[in-house]
């Protein structure tokens, strides 16, 4: 038996036969309230869950009114509005993905990957996507700030989310609502019941809550300013961002291309005949500026448009005095059906092809075009969905159990298990097939009727009868028959399964001269599965031009023990109190072994005025199964070759998942302190620093880097130790371009939070401002920290502020916040003159928004203005994570609650 195997095991005895020993005193609970309400909060910064502890890792809590400002539709964009958090992914960011509508939380802008979701304190599956939540149930939501692995295991690099639910609610609540934009588009209408009762004199409490949302998102990226931009090279090799750079390459009509892909400047009308390519102000390469021409990005949306529907039951029951059993079950179908993009693909088209007119020939010829010439196509005129459209499913079934229960001198303890299915249905529709695509448009006339080539010749041996010619020669064209013919769709159902369980105890076994020393241990245990339920025939056989479907299969488990130690050293009543604070675990993959993670740190507690606290951890973050066991992926690139010193095209690039792969490992100190003068009663101040360093960060870098850092580290070996595949005369045939772990991650930073609250006539004023300052964000020892732009990888800005005042009393509330988001550069690229982007510059901006509610009786009435004086984003050429792109948006509703 290894020593990781031992620890586990001694570890689940020692929690399980404490659990299962007999209570002999019942201890009080404590109840969390609001913190609006000033009640005493028990925080998830520590497993230590004890009245009055002082946790050394920094905890932001978002309860009671502050959920409410913004009437934002989901957890992850409340937390969003946040200055900690990135809106990495949002219906405003993931426009043109498969992962369309999806919400997570991302922390410091690591990735969502790196921010630990957790529901009541325990791992979920609907971690993935926090539209899972019923929203109308939750309570606060604590933002632990800091890495947090030795506490609560893998993924807590950047913090911890911790949403609590109410689980004590009684009676009936819900409402209906809606929204719309200032534009009249981008409609949003809801509506959530929940009730809650006790029985069995109280010992037993049941909970049932739904909800469902409708968003219709904004499709028309026209309709918002500043939105189809992009970054222009000039002839004299000076880039500039500029608003509608279009293709010259690509039309929606066709573009005329030499067999180099050299634009001719012709395109065809709808009718067939040649025109003029449309040019703008100015033409450089690839692409002009105006010119009523398209880019691909003209047509991604600008806020996806999702369904979601909720339900959640939770039921527990006082078995004794001091043990309580409960379990919950929740079910939640998300889905996406809106067009993506369009496909560009370049068509040959021979001189004799069928759609030629002869008018169109006598064009071609005046213009010097008497042979095969390519031809651009924007396809946005196919069939009914006239583009890529986007399809898709997704169904989450998830339940768990547990017990909570106390024994002996005030210990407690704590178990759950959780099982939780998401089942992925997704469609990618109106795809070229690419044999069949180039079989239609290669058509020619026999007897005045267009036919395929390939079924003209009775001599041809691969003739398709189904083959349906394809008019590529000016929009609007393709018949319904060819759609048919040439077009398909790819389609991926998959299964990914979490299993999860944990217990844990906590008490105070003796005292120092300082007081009681608090202990908590435990351990957890995980499975991770994804099956691949069905992949379509098109892309088993890669026959879908653009995106097909590949299978990921895997699996992994995991095996911790963990404990936590707080002793007290100093406490001098009303002068000083110092704890010293300690914590690791211990945790066993299948995959890649035993790591440990571990934090020590300490707070000292002033004049009961003033907490400073200090905490270094090591945490971790352990490889995904998409990371794992990603199927591999073909895509074509061109690209120079420093082995050679010359340009290639058209070289096999794989992409996949990595079985080798091990977790990433972060080191966080944070210093800082909180200051709530008892002089001020209401008032509190904090400030905290964070240094956080991720090494062995798991990710994939571009072809051209794997080329370039090869180069760099092996010179003398040109297959990177087989990475890089190549032909006996030295060209590429293809490279390897897994997951690795290969990158490096560092960011500095400040956290800063002041409140006040204070009565006034019948009811209470709160203020309340969050700030956070990025000093520095290193990705591989490039700062992208003040780099704003979307296209940037972790672009964040520098600062980000909320300021809240609000207003609340029995028959009406008020509430204005301010959302200051800092300005920037857009980008670090450089032109060929060797000069960064002409105006480089990004204006901060600043967002107001109002909330009013008028209430009577059980009823509330509410409206929301967000972006009230309507904001402009910055140019932008897909999406931005940090500014608004919606512009004034109105909502509004009925609440009720008796």
């Amino acid at each position: 038996m290894n020593v990781s195997t031992k620890i586990w095991l001694a570890s689940t005895a020692v929690s399980v036969l404490t659990i299962l020993s007999p209570a002999y005193a019942q201890t009080a609970k404590d109840t969390a309230a609001e913190p609006t309400q000033g009640g005493e909060i028990l925080v998830t910064a520590s497993r230590i869950q004890r009245s009055g502890f002082d946790a050394p890792t920094p905890t932001t809590v978002i309860g009671g009114a502050d959920l409410l400002v913004g009437n934002r539709p989901s957890i992850a964009q409340v937390l969003n509005d946040a200055p900690q958090f990135r809106a990495t992914s949002t219906p405003a960011t993931t426009v043109g993905g498969t992962n369309s509508g999806l919400s997570t939380a991302d922390l410091r802008g690591l990735g969502a990957v790196r921010t630990l979701t957790l529901l009541n304190g325990h791992r979920f599956q609907g971690s993935s996507d926090l539209n899972t939540i019923p929203q109308n149930l939750v309570k606060r939501v604590d933002v632990v700030t800091g890495g947090a692995s030795a506490a609560w295991g893998s993924g807590a690099v950047a913090g911890v989310v911790n949403i609590i639910l109410d689980d004590d609610m009684t009676g009936v609540r819900g409402g209906i609502q809606t929204g719309i934009s200032s534009r009249g588009d981008a409609a949003r209408y809801g509506a959530d019941l929940a009730w809650g009762t006790r029985f069995a004199d109280g010992r037993g409490h049941f909970m049932i809550s739904g909800d469902y949302l409708h968003e219709r998102g904004i499709l028309d990226r026209k309709s918002r300013p500043n939105l189809e931009a992009g970054v222009f090279q000039r002839a004299d090799g000076q880039l500039e961002l500029v608003r509608d750079p279009n293709f010259t390459l690509f039309n929606r009509g066709g573009s005329i291309l030499s067999a180099t892909g050299v634009p001719y400047g012709l395109i065809f009308n709808p009718d067939g005949t040649v025109g003029p390519l449309p040019l703008g102000s100015a033409t450089a390469g690839q692409y002009t500026v105006g010119g009523n021409g398209q880019n691909i990005y003209d047509y991604v949306a600008v806020s996806a448009p999702y369904k979601r529907g909720n339900v959640f039951a939770r039921v527990d029951y006082e078995l004794t005095d001091n043990l309580k059993i409960w379990a919950n079950g929740s079910f939640n179908r998300t889905t996406s059906n809106y067009g993506m993009f369009p496909e560009t693909p370049a068509a040959v088209i021979r001189p004799d092809n069928a759609f030629l007119t002869q008018t169109a020939r006598n064009q071609l010829a005046a213009a010097g075009i008497t042979g095969p010439f390519l031809l651009g196509r924007m396809l946005d005129d196919v069939g009914s969905d006239r583009m890529i459209k986007l399809r898709a499913n997704r169904r989450l079934l998830e339940g768990a159990i547990g017990l909570e229960g106390s024994f002996g001198e005030g210990w407690t303890y704590n178990a759950y298990y959780d099982h939780g299915e998401v089942r992925l249905n997704q469609r990618l529709d109106n795809q070229r097939i690419t044999s069949r695509f180039n079989n239609a448009v290669d058509a020619v006339l026999v007897n005045g009727v267009a036919t395929c080539r390939i079924n003209a010749d009775a001599s041809t041996a691969n003739d398709d009868p189904a083959c349906a010619p394809i008019n590529l020669l000016g929009n609007g064209n393709i018949s319904d028959e060819a759609a048919a013919y040439a077009f398909g769709g790819a389609q991926l159902i998959a299964t990914l399964k979490l299993d999860a369980a944990g217990a844990s105890v906590q008490g105070q076994p003796f005292s120092t001269w300082a007081g009681a020393v608090d202990l908590a241990f435990g351990t957890d245990v995980r499975w991770e599965k994804q099956v691949t339920n069905y992949v379509d025939p098109l892309s088993l056989s890669k026959s879908l031009a653009t995106l097909n479907s590949s299978a990921t299969n895997g699996q992994f488990n995991v095996k911790e023990a963990f404990v936590e130690v707080n002793v007290p050293l100093l406490d001098l009543p009303d002068a000083a109190k110092l704890e010293v604070n300690g914590a690791a675990r211990y945790s066993d993959y299948s995959t890649s072994g035993g790591i440990w993670s571990w934090k020590t740190g300490g707070t000292l507690r002033l004049v009961n005025d003033l907490l400073l606290r200090a905490v270094y951890s090591r945490d971790i973050r352990s490889p995904s199964i998409t990371e794992y066991y990603l199927s591999r992926s073909t895509n074509i690139g061109n690209l120079q070759d420093p082995f050679r010193g010359a340009p290639q095209t058209n070289v096999v690039v794989y992409g996949g998942g990595n079985p080798d792969l091990t977790p990433e490992i972060s080191h966080t100190l944070t210093l800082g302190g909180s200051y709530s003068p008892h002089v001020v009663p209401g008032l509190r101040l904090s400030v905290d620093y964070y240094s956080i360093k991720i090494a062995n960060v798991i990710t994939t870098i571009t072809a051209q880097d794997t080329l370039n850092q090869c180069y760099a580290a092996t010179p003398s070996d040109p297959t990177c130790g087989g990475v890089i595949a190549r032909a006996a005369n030295g060209t590429i045939e293809s490279i390897t371009n897994a997951y690795r772990n290969l990158a490096e991650y560092r960011t500095r930073g400040l956290d800063i939070e002041a409140s006040y609250r204070m009565a006034v006539g019948s009811g209470s004023l709160t203020f309340r401002a969050l700030a956070n300052h990025v000093f520095d964000l290193k990705i591989n020892g490039t700062d992208v920290a003040g780099i704003v732009g979307g296209d940037t990888a972790f672009s964040t800005p520098k600062w980000r502020m909320t300021g809240t005042v609000a207003y609340d009393s029995e028959k009406i509330g008020g509430n204005v916040r301010l959302r200051y988001v800092d300005g920037g550069i857009f980008s670090r690229q450089r032109g060929a003159n060797g000069q960064p982007i002409l105006n480089n510059h990004i204006d901060s901006r600043l967002y107001t928004d109002l909330g009013v509610q008028f209430k009577t009786g059980s009823f509330t009435l509410f409206g929301n203005v967000n972006n009230l004086f309507d904001v402009d984003p910055p140019l932008t050429p897909f999406v931005t994570p940090h500014y608004d792109v919606i512009g004034r948006y109105f909502s509004g509703g009925i609440k009720l609650n008796f």
